[in-house]
């Protein structure tokens, strides 16, 4: 052995309690995964929220979800508490609400806290509580029966994210399949898309409802980059049914769609199952733990 080899007892010492050092410390991999700010809209759990909105938010949190997107504000309230009660039951769980989901009104038009009614307080309740996206969920059937119906939505939320903005928020889109449907000879989307000012109003794809739609989500970011934020996680079942399914036991490949997040400029994304075969909580907990195996 060469002299520079050798080495002295002291150093021997030295690097074996070096090396049982770095035994100690956590594995660096486990915790970046564990680190992931996982989201969840809480739609998913919309019946044990209705009951008991504190002792399921708690579990929500003991699975690990970091981020939540709300869903049925109405009148000042979001479960049922001021924008003060809900902030600090977040805050004691460590959780964010970094999203909600509204409506237009036009359905509903006695509801306050929709896009047609009650609009500025709604947006100033979002901000009370951290939000930093008001997303419109969803165009009831009504609503859409032609396409002059979407070029008027269009103008709505052009106008209603005027409003986000001015409260440093930013307004979005939520689709389904419907609007991959041809319609008068267009693609209802393509309305939404063009009628709107892309730095107002952004889109939170629902990854499910356009494969569903057999659309390309990557294809999408592509031919829209930047303008995604927003997505909903979720899986579809390898079956003719094509059902509803945990994350990561279904037919999307998830870690190609992530791997284009920067395309699309994804923020947040929040995992939601609309119907649950499992209970919704081993529905979520599934997705949780296979959401950590993607390179996110």
């Amino acid at each position: 052995m060469y002299q520079s080899e050798k080495m002295t007892r002291q150093q021997f010492l030295k690097l074996g309690a070096l090396a049982a050092s770095a035994a100690l410390l956590p594995n660096l991999d486990a915790f970046a995964q564990s680190s992931k700010k996982v989201g969840l809209q809480l739609y998913t759990l919309r019946d044990l929220m209705a009951k008991d909105p504190e002792g399921t938010l708690k579990k929500v949190a003991d699975i690990g979800y970091k981020e939540m997107e709300l869903f049925g504000y109405a009148d000042g309230k979001f479960f049922g508490k001021t924008p003060a009660e809900f902030a600090a039951l977040l805050k004691n769980l460590g959780l964010t609400a970094p999203s909600g989901h509204y409506t237009t009104g036009k359905t509903m038009p006695t509801v306050k806290g929709t896009l047609t009614n009650d609009w500025k307080r709604a947006v100033d309740d979002a901000a009370a509580i951290g939000q930093k996206y008001m997303v419109c969920a969803y165009l009831f059937p009504n609503e859409r029966t032609k396409l002059d119906d979407y070029k008027q939505f269009a103008d709505l939320f052009n106008k209603s994210a005027e409003v986000v903005k001015a409260a440093g928020m930013q307004f979005c889109y939520h689709n389904h399949d419907f609007e991959f449907q041809s319609l008068d000879g267009q693609m209802p989307y393509d309305v939404l898309l063009k009628g709107t000012d892309p730095n107002l109003v952004k889109l939170e794809l629902d990854l499910y409802w356009a494969t569903f739609a057999k659309q390309d989500p990557v294809a999408l970011f592509k031919k829209h980059p930047g303008r995604f934020p927003l997505w909903h996680v979720k899986d579809m079942e390898k079956t003719a049914e094509r059902a509803f399914a945990p994350v990561g036991t279904g037919s999307i490949d998830f870690q190609r769609i992530f791997d284009a997040k920067k395309i699309a400029g994804m923020t947040h994304y929040f995992v939601e199952q609309d119907v649950c075969k499992l209970p919704p909580l081993e529905s979520i907990a599934i997705s949780y733990k296979n959401v950590q195996k993607l390179r996110v």
